[in-house]
C-alpha cells in the first residue's frame, strides 16, 4: 500500500444524484467510495423519523443505490464508507447485511456509534459540561427549547479501525464530513495518531471532495468556463503517504477539476485558516495548489497540529411552526402595492403569530415582457403553537385578496398554496470535551472497539489579519462587477455565513486584498453593515475570506431568509459594481 489511495465521492448531501454509485462503478478504478448525506438539518429530520419508527432514522435510499452495485464492489475489493447511518447507523448496517445476504454477496459490515448523545445531555450538565454555544458562549440550559436531537462530531479513527478489522462497508452517523476520507487514508497508509501533517492533508482533501460535484464545477462561480456542465461528475482524491494529494475525477464524466474549482471548496463553509477536526487542526493558509494536468490539481504543503480538546455537538429542538406562500406583484407602483398587501394580511393576527414579508427581485424600467415587470412576494408566518397558524389560515388570507387588493394580484396557478404548517427547528452548536464522547466501532457479531480521545490536544486560535491600509496609489479605474475579476463561494456555519473571494489572476491579488476590507464589505452588502464580521487572508490562494456572524440567525433550519443557508451571498457580492483598475479589465466588456 505504498501507492496513493484513491478515494472517490458519490454523495454530497441527502438528495444528491441517485445514480452516483452507478457512475463510480462504471468509472475509473478506485479503492474507497465515500458518501456524505448529512447536513446540519438532515440529522434533525432523520431523528424525527427515528422517533416515529425506531427501526428507521437512516438514509433508506442508500440501499437502493447500493443494491445493483454490491456484487461488483465486493469482487473488486472496493471499500464503502458513508454517514448514511444518520440517526440509526446500527439499523442501516443490519439492513446492508440483509441486502448482501439476499443478493448472495459476502461483505463485512461495521458501524460507528457514539455520536448520538441526546440521552446523555442531562448527565453532561450534571457533570459540569455546559455545552456552551459556539457563537454566544451561553450554556445549553439557557436555550429554552427542548432538544430533539444531539450528535457529537466524531473523527476518522473509528473508520480506520473498522477497515483494519476487515470491514468492507463502514456505516457512520455524525462523523465530520472530512473524516469519511481521512479515516480510510489513515488506515491505508498506517498513520499514527500524531502524524499531524499527513492527517491535515487528508482532512483538506476530504473537505474538497465531501460535497460531490462541487469540486468538479458544480456550484462554481466560473461555471461558464467549465466544459460539459450538463452533468458534472464526482471527484476523486489520490492521497499519498505524506498526506499530499491530487484531486481528480472519473475521466468519462463531465465537469472539470481546476485550481479554481478546488479553491472554491477550500474556502467553503470554514471559520478561518484554522480548520478544526476531532483528529487534527488543519492550517489551511499553508496549502499550495498546482494544476498538474487536465483534471488533476495537486494539493501540498498542508500543515497540521493537535486537535482541540473539544468537539462540536449539533443540538436541535423545535422552536415552533412556520408556513410560507408566494404571490406576485407587477409594476408600476410596486412599493405601494406591497405595502397594501402587507397591511391587509396583517389585520387581526391570532396571538403569537408573526409575519415576515420579503420582496424578491425588481421590475425593470419599460419592461419588454410581463415577467420583466414582475416581482415575487414571499409571505412567511411563524408561531410557537401550530394551532395559531391553523387559525391564521395564511393561504385563505392571501386567496381572499383577489377582488379587494392590488390590481393584478395573483399566485402561481400551477402550484398549490401551502396550507399545513411545518415544524420550525432551531439549532444550537455546542462544545463538548472529546474525552466524554463514546466513540466505538461495532463489528459483526457485536465485537466492539473503543476509540480513545486524542492524547495530545491544543487550542489554535484563528490568526488576526490587519485590515488593509490605504495605499494612496492613483490608477485608472472603471466601474464593473466584482465578478469580472474574482470568484466567490459562500455557505453556512450554524448561524454564520461565510464567503471566500479569490482571483485567478495573479495581477489582481494585490488590488483584491487591498480593496476588500471589512468596511468595503459593509458598504457593498448593506445587509451585513451591523453584523460582527471576521476577515482573513489566504495569500497562497489569492483569497480574502469573511465570516458574517449572525447573518443566518441561529442557524439555517430556523432563520427566515429566503436564501436560508447563505448559498448565494457570494454571487450577490460578485454582482456588486465598484471601481476596478482598467488593466485588470482588458478582457471585460463594458
Amino acid at each position: 500500500m505504498n501507492r496513493p489511495v484513491r478515494i472517490a465521492n458519490f454523495s454530497g448531501y441527502l438528495g444528491d444524484r441517485f445514480t452516483a454509485i452507478d457512475e463510480a462503478v462504471a468509472g475509473d478504478p478506485v479503492d474507497v467510495l465515500v458518501g456524505d448525506y448529512l447536513a446540519e438539518i438532515t440529522l434533525a429530520a432523520l431523528a424525527g423519523r427515528h422517533r416515529q419508527n425506531p427501526k428507521l432514522g437512516y438514509v433508506e435510499y442508500f440501499l437502493d443505490q447500493l443494491r445493483p452495485n454490491l456484487r461488483a464492489l465486493a469482487e473488486r475489493g472496493v471499500k464503502v464508507v458513508t454517514n448514511a447511518g444518520g440517526f440509526h447507523p446500527e439499523g442501516l448496517a443490519e439492513a446492508v447485511r440483509e441486502l448482501a445476504e439476499a443478493e448472495g454477496v459476502r461483505v463485512t459490515v461495521a458501524h460507528i456509534e457514539g455520536d448520538n448523545v441526546i440521552s446523555r445531555l442531562a448527565t453532561y450538565e450534571r457533570d459540569g459540561h455546559a455545552l456552551e454555544n459556539l457563537d454566544t458562549g451561553r450554556p445549553l440550559s439557557s436555550w429554552g427549547v427542548e432538544p430533539l436531537a444531539a450528535n457529537a462530531y466524531l473523527g476518522g479513527w473509528g473508520i480506520a479501525a473498522a477497515l483494519a478489522e476487515g470491514a468492507d462497508i463502514v456505516v457512520c452517523g455524525r462523523v465530520t464530513d472530512a473524516s469519511l476520507t481521512a479515516g480510510p487514508a489513515a488506515w491505508w497508509h498506517g498513520w499514527s495518531r500524531t502524524d499531524w501533517d499527513a492527517l491535515a492533508g487528508a482532512v483538506a482533501a476530504g473537505h474538497i471532495i465531501e460535497c460531490g460535484s462541487q469540486a468538479v464545477g458544480g456550484n462554481f462561480a466560473g461555471f461558464t468556463r467549465i466544459a460539459n456542465m450538463l452533468k458534472p461528475g464526482f471527484p476523486i482524491a489520490e492521497i499519498a503517504a505524506d498526506g499530499s494529494s491530487v484531486i481528480t475525477k472519473h475521466a468519462r464524466d463531465g465537469g472539470e477539476v481546476t485550481v479554481d474549482t478546488v479553491t472554491a471548496q477550500l474556502v467553503y463553509e470554514i471559520q478561518g485558516p484554522r480548520y478544526l477536526n476531532p483528529d487534527v487542526t488543519v492550517h489551511l493558509d499553508t496549502v499550495r495548489l498546482n494544476q498538474e494536468g487536465r483534471d488533476r490539481v495537486g494539493l501540498s504543503a498542508v500543515t497540521g497540529s493537535p486537535p482541540p480538546p473539544t468537539t462540536k455537538v449539533a443540538v436541535f429542538g423545535q422552536l415552533g411552526y412556520s408556513i410560507v406562500n408566494t404571490v406576485f406583484v407587477t409594476a408600476p407602483e410596486v412599493d405601494a402595492k406591497i405595502d397594501l398587501i402587507r397591511a391587509q394580511i396583517s389585520q387581526d393576527l391570532p396571538g403569537g403569530v408573526a409575519l415576515d414579508v420579503t420582496r424578491i427581485g425588481s421590475a425593470t424600467t419599460d419592461p419588454e415582457t410581463q415577467w420583466d415587470a414582475t416581482v415575487a412576494l414571499r409571505v412567511m408566518a411563524t408561531a410557537k403553537d401550530r394551532a395559531a397558524l391553523v387559525e391564521l389560515n395564511l393561504s385563505g388570507r392571501l386567496l381572499s385578496l383577489y377582488l379587494q387588493s392590488i390590481p393584478g394580484f395573483y399566485h402561481d396557478g400551477g402550484a398549490s398554496m401551502a396550507g399545513s404548517p411545518r415544524p420550525r427547528i432551531d439549532y444550537w452548536p455546542a462544545l463538548l470535551p472529546l474525552s466524554v464522547v463514546d466513540h466505538r466501532v461495532v463489528l459483526p457479531g457485536g465485537k466492539t472497539i473503543e476509540v480513545s480521545a486524542p492524547e495530545q490536544t491544543g487550542i489554535q486560535p484563528q490568526p488576526v489579519h490587519p485590515e488593509p491600509a490605504e495605499t494612496g496609489a492613483v490608477r485608472r479605474t472603471r466601474r464593473a462587477p466584482l465578478g469580472a475579476v474574482a470568484y466567490a463561494r459562500s455557505g453556512d456555519k450554524g448561524g454564520n455565513s461565510n464567503v471566500g473571494v479569490w482571483t485567478p489572476d495573479e495581477r489582481a491579488w494585490p488590488w483584491l486584498r487591498d480593496t476588500l476590507s471589512t468596511m468595503e464589505l459593509r458598504r457593498l452588502l448593506p445587509e451585513v453593515k451591523d453584523l460582527d464580521i471576521v476577515r482573513h487572508e489566504f495569500p497562497h490562494l489569492r483569497a480574502v475570506h469573511f465570516v458574517l456572524r449572525g447573518l443566518l440567525g441561529t442557524g439555517g433550519s430556523s432563520n427566515l431568509r429566503v436564501d436560508q443557508v447563505g448559498k448565494a451571498v457570494g454571487e450577490y457580492l460578485r454582482a456588486k459594481h465598484l471601481p476596478i483598475p482598467e488593466e485588470l479589465l482588458t478582457d471585460v466588456a463594458d
